[in-house]
């Protein structure tokens, strides 16, 4: 049911391109995912979401599973007839979500006891309630259930997490067995190199097709979560996809693709659009400035999602000020295709064998 080819390799770079079969689709990869947290995409129906060129979403265990429950949607035939959308679906285990969103929470190797965000009614999830919850859920890709860290521990700290993670995982593999759900392990070892190498090495036994690197975007510099990158560059398997957890930004896609990377997935691109942030080539643009009240251009000029070919800087300010929910719907249709643009530019690039010298332009030319 699930098959990885990779079609091109940049020569000079080693980025990729790839092919990943999965029950509900191909997805051609470098990828984003949209971010379905609680089964939707926010202010955004599923034709929507495809059409602009959406391959896989990916959904929250920890959210769906405090609402509605993974019962219910079990019950109502999966998570793809529940929220309709014939394709891939990816979710998280809710191990980053326990450990952000929770104010309270006691963690052992056994699992993790946390408080609701929502009612702070007390849940404990272990590394088979995760896959359970996932398993009802249905999605075509689980992921292991870890322990995130924030990066100013010490290297016993997370070592120590690192280790349970993989305690975790090789719990959650016992469990996940539906021939119709492919588990990802996640590579922990917060900002230490040795840690990252020992978290990948031990994970990929328990990889038969994709192996995710978490811990990462949660705080630390850019440059060393790009050195982190590095130094497992050349250590991941070859044969399967590579997925980047968290990071959305059009610089970190970039980056991440330039070092092998070849999945990705964030709530960035609809969350700044709500606020008034439009994602483009040369970097971001807060459309609510005063600047663009009398900009009749389009938020990108070659941009040829609905927002731009229809719509100009002022009127979409113009919305975003004076509350209009079709404000936050145009920026966010403009911002998942930006990114999706980005990810087929980045395509023709390896094609050329000219990734490094795309990066390299791209980013001289890119606001940060």
């Amino acid at each position: 049911m699930f098959k990885y080819e990779v079609l091109k390799v940049d020569k000079k770079c080693g980025a990729r391109i790839g092919k990943f079969t999965t029950p509900h689709g191909i997805i051609e990869t470098p990828v984003f995912m949209p971010v379905g947290t609680k089964a939707t995409v926010k202010g955004l129906n599923p034709e929507e979401v495809y059409e602009l060129g959406s391959q896989i979403i990916l959904s929250n265990t920890y959210h769906l599973y405090l609402r509605p429950g993974h019962e219910l949607i079990k019950k109502a035939g999966g998570l793809h007839k529940f929220m309709n959308w014939n394709h891939p679906i990816l979710t998280d285990s809710g191990g980053f979500q326990v450990f952000s969103l929770s104010t309270m929470f006691k963690i052992n190797d056994e699992g993790c006891e946390f408080n609701s965000y929502i009612d702070g009614s007390k849940h404990i999830f272990t590394p088979e309630k995760s896959i359970y919850v996932q398993q009802c859920l249905g999605s075509d890709i689980m992921m292991a259930f870890d322990q995130c860290t924030n990066p100013n521990i010490s290297h016993d700290e997370a070592k120590k997490a690192m280790e349970r993670t993989l305690l975790w995982l090789e719990r959650c593999y016992k469990v996940s067995n539906n021939d119709n759900q492919m588990l990802f392990p996640i590579i922990q070892g917060n900002i230490f190199e040795d840690l990252r190498i020992e978290s990948l090495e031990k994970s990929v036994k328990f990889a038969k097709c994709g192996i995710g690197i978490g811990g990462l975007s949660v705080g630390e510099p850019k440059e060393t979560m790009y050195k982190m990158l590095d130094v497992m560059k050349d250590l991941y398997p070859k044969d399967m996809p590579r997925y980047l957890m968290g990071v959305g930004s059009i610089d970190c896609i970039v980056e991440g693709v330039f070092r092998g990377i070849d999945m990705f997935d964030c709530v960035l691109p609809t969350r700044i659009a709500r606020n008034g942030t439009a994602m483009t080539f040369k970097g971001d643009l807060t459309i609510r400035n005063a600047e663009f009240k009398e900009d009749f251009t389009p938020i990108e000029e070659d941009c040829d999602c609905y927002c731009c070919r229809n719509y100009t800087r002022a009127y979409v300010r113009h919305l975003l000020n004076t509350n209009e929910i079709m404000g936050g719907r145009l920026l966010s249709i403009h911002n998942i295709r930006c990114l999706h643009r980005l990810t087929g530019k980045i395509k023709e690039a390896i094609n050329n064998d000219s990734m490094t010298e795309f990066r390299n332009d791209f980013m001289a030319n890119y606001k940060l």
